[in-house]
């Protein structure tokens, strides 16, 4: 059985998911606790980030070389076209968009965090030692959290700039290329990549981002939000959201 190792909150561990549902391929979404999942990552596979799967013997780090890695062993549902200038388009896209989530992370975590616990309750889990010491282990996974990607004010704020101006090209792009999909005429790694990048801002239904009481959130986010809302993209995202994220695994993990 593949294993994918993840945190439930991250929109990277989201792209991952949603690549291996893609291919119809089955898999056990594996819960890391924060900071702690760096030890086991770099024994692993010589780096500390997440997604990582596992494929038989086989140890693959990070979301876009799991889908080089998918397409080569499983090419049923191709992720990237065979035709070259399709193939480079989408590349190009997913690594605007790796860059956009770098952004989209520190900005939308340090939103998050300030408003209510909701979001450590996810990363702690439903059961385990986290749980059963939640009184310390919140306080504990907080304080990781902000520290490791760096949530002071001023990276905030530049972070903010960055995701206005990523958002800008890639909305210009959906345009130039009619408004369906990124590169060719069907879901691929592209569009898979900017709409996972995206779903926290707009809290997609049925993701680790949904919310039941949108009151909770700052003026600022429900703001960004609307106008993320409004643009061709963010209406993109929604709807391939609706029509073509077909969810195989639970994101909440185990």
């Amino acid at each position: 059985m593949r294993t994918l190792y993840q945190f439930p909150l991250s929109h990277f561990c989201e792209k991952a998911r949603w690549l291996l549902d893609h291919k119809e391929l089955e898999y056990i979404a594996h819960n890391l606790m924060p900071g702690v999942h760096r030890a086991f990552a770099q024994l692993k596979t010589g780096q500390n980030k997440l997604p990582i799967l596992r494929d038989q013997e086989q140890w693959i780090a990070d979301s876009t070389q799991i889908a080089l890695y998918l397409d080569e062993h499983y090419p049923e549902h191709a992720l990237l076209r065979s035709d070259p200038e399709l193939r480079q388009q989408a590349l190009e896209i997913d690594r605007l968009s790796v860059e956009l989530g770098r952004h989209v992370r520190r900005w939308g975590l340090s939103h998050v965090l300030a408003e209510s616990d909701e979001s450590l309750d996810i990363l702690i889990g439903e059961k385990g030692y986290l749980r059963q010491f939640e009184k310390y282990s919140k306080p504990i996974i907080k304080a990781l959290v902000s520290k490791g990607y760096q949530l002071d004010s001023a990276k905030v704020e530049q972070s903010k700039s960055a995701m206005q101006d990523l958002i800008a090209e890639l909305n210009a792009r959906l345009i130039q290329q009619g408004g369906r999909y990124f590169a060719g005429d069907r879901l691929g790694l592209a569009d898979i990549a900017v709409c996972s990048m995206l779903a926290p801002i707009l809290e997609i239904a049925g993701t680790p981002w949904e919310k039941e009481y949108a009151d909770n959130r700052s003026e600022e986010f429900k703001a960004y939000k609307a106008y993320l809302t409004g643009l061709p993209l963010g209406q993109y995202v929604i709807r391939i959201y609706q029509t073509e994220r077909n969810a195989r695994v639970d994101w909440r993990g185990v």
